[in-house]
């Protein structure tokens, strides 16, 4: 790749628990990645538009509000729409592993429960945009 991974972090929702996703958005800027982190009380729209916008190969999302089910298919359904297809849509937080199999079916990526080992994540962001994403 011509430049660093891109990768966006996002709060979607309600959820105003932001120090997991902080502390990935800097494991991930320590790997060399460069990161985009949105705040909290992001939409859907508002985080593929800003997806499209940076021109990012990943989004993450991070949620702990039980919203996972809503969130990540309209998240998915509109990356589509805009032709996001080769960005890798991952995430984490508390999400039942029963609900990360469903919504792995429908196109998100792996999903990472709390606890994970953070180079795990930066592996599978890495090794999916050398696998996907072409410049």
């Amino acid at each position: 790749m011509n430049r660093p991974i891109r990768v966006l972090i996002a709060k979607v929702g309600l959820d105003g628990h932001d120090r997991g996703a902080k502390i990935i958005a800097t494991f991930l800027r320590d790997a060399g990645m460069e990161v985009i982190y949105t705040g909290l009380r992001q939409t859907p729209e508002m985080v593929v538009n800003a997806a499209l916008q940076e021109d990012v190969d990943a989004i993450g999302i991070s949620i702990l509000s039980g919203a996972h089910n809503t969130v990540f298919p309209k998240i998915i359904k509109l990356m589509k729409e805009k032709g996001l297809d080769d960005v890798l849509l991952t995430g984490g937080g508390i999400i039942p592993e029963q609900d990360m199999k469903k919504l792995q079916e429908l196109g998100v990526g792996k999903l990472f429960p709390p606890g994970t080992n953070t180079d795990e994540i930066v592996t599978y962001i890495k090794e999916y945009a050398e696998k996907n994403r072409n410049y």
